[in-house]
């Protein structure tokens, strides 16, 4: 009974990492439906228990959601990615542009001195993208490109913790890019400076560019900018000083007669 429990164990952990690998690949992307459970049973030569058990298992693990009556979903691509979105999902959009802020400004920084020629291409071919999706109009299009305009810069940093963590953030920057290019009123934030200074290996120029161009999204976005600030309540007057008590006169000296 335990040799038959292991096998069954170490069967299913099997499977498991073949799932995985097919989300972290990019074969099931985050929002996409996975193949029903007869379908993953007959491909990967197990019975329909195991693949059960695997599935459920990535349930517990944020990466898959079981919905009954309608299959199982993408829901991250690591378990990090799972506590991350998680976390976003009750965010102000100011929060998320914050952190966004400093990531990509450190991430601009690091990508100017590491870039290749692979990396600037990728970088201007985003840029391009970005920029004519803007002048069509396409909304979910630009959001797309700008998006893959960041990411092509954060990958240029060869930093791969930065950039596994800049892909889990990705779906929560959707929603900021998005709402950004709502609330801008048609007033595109250029992108063109940071592309350039990456570009010339100017690593100072690249973070203050993209520094700039997160400050000028947030100053539109942010709280302030909904509402006047609230007026301050009226100082309290000072409350008047005490007159002095007046000075007792001294007492003349007695002279000796």
């Amino acid at each position: 009974m335990t040799l038959r429990t292991a096998r069954r164990s170490s069967l299913v952990d099997q499977v498991i990492e073949q799932l995985r690998g097919e989300i972290t690949g990019g074969s099931w992307p985050v929002g996409g439906k996975i193949p029903p459970e007869p379908v993953l049973s007959e491909t990967l030569g197990v019975g329909r228990n195991t693949v059960r058990e695997a599935v459920r298992a990535l349930t517990h693990a944020g990466l898959l959601d079981s919905r009954q009556g309608d299959g199982t979903y993408v829901r991250a691509t690591s378990e990090l990615s799972s506590a991350v979105r998680r976390r976003l999902e009750t965010a102000e959009l100011v929060e998320i542009l914050e952190v966004r802020r400093g990531l990509e400004v450190e991430a601009a920084r690091l990508a100017a001195a590491r870039r290749t020629d692979a990396d600037v291409a990728a970088i201007a071919d985003a840029l391009g993208r970005r920029d004519a999706a803007w002048a069509a109009g396409e909304h979910a299009a630009f959001v797309e490109a700008d998006l893959a305009f960041h990411t092509a810069v954060v990958e240029a940093t060869h930093n791969q913790v930065l950039t596994d963590l800049y892909r889990d953030f990705s779906t929560a920057l959707r929603a900021s890019i998005g709402a950004a290019g709502t609330l801008l009123e048609h007033a595109d934030v250029p992108h063109g400076p940071i592309a350039a200074a990456v570009e010339a290996g100017d690593a100072a120029a690249a973070a203050q560019a993209t520094h700039a161009c997160l400050d000028q999204i947030l100053a539109s976005t942010g709280p302030w900018k909904a509402a006047p600030p609230a007026a301050q309540a009226p100082k309290a007057p000072k409350a008047p000083k005490a007159p002095k008590a007046p000075k007792v006169p001294e007492a003349p000296e007695e002279r000796e007669p």
